[in-house]
């Protein structure tokens, strides 16, 4: 079986201490470092490319680190290669920095280093992030549009409560004019927007409301409601619920394939979820998994997974080919999630026009219809 950590960098051990004691100015700490997922990309990417050049792992991180443009982490790359060079393998070196390196990344990295794969466990480990990354993106692509359009709506409408409807206001006190209930509604909310209480109250009810959510969320049944929540939402739900099957598919298939046992496996792709819900029911199946159930029916719990995923699973079990179903299911909902995202996107567009045409129709009809009025009476 290749050692990879072991092998002698071939590079003097002075040049890479003194480079290190250089970087010794960076202060941070191993268990709270993060590092963008782009640039983790590109070192297994990298790194997948000198070992299957054969070039040693430890002179291999060397290299890398001299062009990191992070500079935390290429320190990170050198500490790795100098405890390479103290005989450590590459997957106890990672574990040193749990922020950086997940837990499923480390586990395909023992699965590479155990059965001598290590190059295509790391060129795996790219793709897996590439194609999370892809997914998220979209999500955050899909999201971002509708919070637009809420704070576009927003400023549109205090604008006019602000600097228009005060104009009117003062006109329509000076007609003494008896007010429909719309235009009297329209007059008081823009006294009270342009009110002291309301820069003085609003931003502390905010910073109220923000931090009994944050406290509620913490706890495991206040996550577990709200995340249920989430994937009940009309459109938005479906959207996540997709991208989490894909991730979940995606990340099950890798571990699959590169030799993890199931439970394993599955215990993993918990670590790697966001939702609460998705982690409870992948919590169960472990447990049915031991007991010696099948995959297909110990995701059954809480009604999280579509009946396609495990129909599809059930059909991996029975023919031995689990790794090829979830990778076929992962690739089926990634573009589920684009062409959601399309669409969604392409139905939000009238819909900012709708809601924008809405507000200020709304606030003209108001500040217009006494107008209306007076000028009936006078006919």
């Amino acid at each position: 079986m290749p050692s990879y950590g072991k092998k002698n960098s071939g590079m003097n051990s002075q040049e890479t201490i003194s480079r290190l004691d250089i970087s010794s100015n960076i202060k941070f700490s191993p268990k709270n470092i993060t590092v963008p997922q782009k640039d983790l990309l590109i070192f297994f990417r990298q790194l997948a490319v000198i070992i299957q050049s054969g070039v040693p792992l430890a002179q291999g991180l060397e290299l890398l680190a001299e062009n990191t443009k992070n500079e935390k982490f290429a320190l990170i790359q050198i500490q790795i290669s100098l405890r390479l060079q103290a005989g450590d393998e590459l997957s106890i070196c990672l574990k040193k920095y749990p922020k950086v390196f997940a837990p499923i990344t480390i586990g395909l990295i023992e699965a590479g280093e155990a059965g001598g794969i290590l190059d295509k466990v790391l060129d795996r480990i790219a793709t897996l992030i590439e194609q999370q990354a892809k997914i998220k993106s979209q999500i955050k692509g899909a999201l971002t549009y509708p919070v637009i359009i809420l704070v576009l709506a927003i400023s549109v409408s205090l604008g006019l409560l602000i600097f228009i409807v005060p104009t009117f206001d003062k006109m329509f006190k000076d007609m003494g004019a008896e007010l429909p209930g719309l235009t009297e509604f329209m007059l008081t909310l823009s006294r009270f927007v342009t009110s002291y209480q309301f820069y003085i109250f609003t931003p502390i009810i905010f910073i109220i409301i923000g931090y009994i959510f944050r406290t509620y969320y913490e706890t495991r049944s206040g996550r577990f409601k709200i995340d249920s929540f989430i994937l009940k939402i009309p459109l938005f739900g479906s959207l996540l619920l997709r991208s989490e099957v894909a991730s979940l598919c995606d990340t099950l298939s890798t571990l699959i394939d590169s030799g993890i046992p199931l439970v394993e496996a599955i215990d993993r792709c918990i670590a790697a979820s966001s939702n609460e819900r998705v982690k409870r029911c992948l919590s169960i199946a472990i447990q049915k998994v031991k007991e010696g159930q099948e995959l297909s029916n110990s995701i059954e719990s809480y009604n999280v997974f579509p009946k396609l995923v495990r129909s599809m699973i059930k059909i991996g079990e029975e023919t031995g080919k689990l790794g090829f179903m979830t990778e076929n299911l992962a690739n089926f909902y990634k573009r589920e999630v684009e062409e959601a995202v399309s669409s969604l996107t392409q139905a939000m567009e009238p819909m900012v026009i709708m809601v924008v045409a809405g507000i200020v129709g709304t606030i003209v009809v108001a500040l217009y219809l006494p107008m209306f009025k007076i000028i009936n009476v006078m006919g």
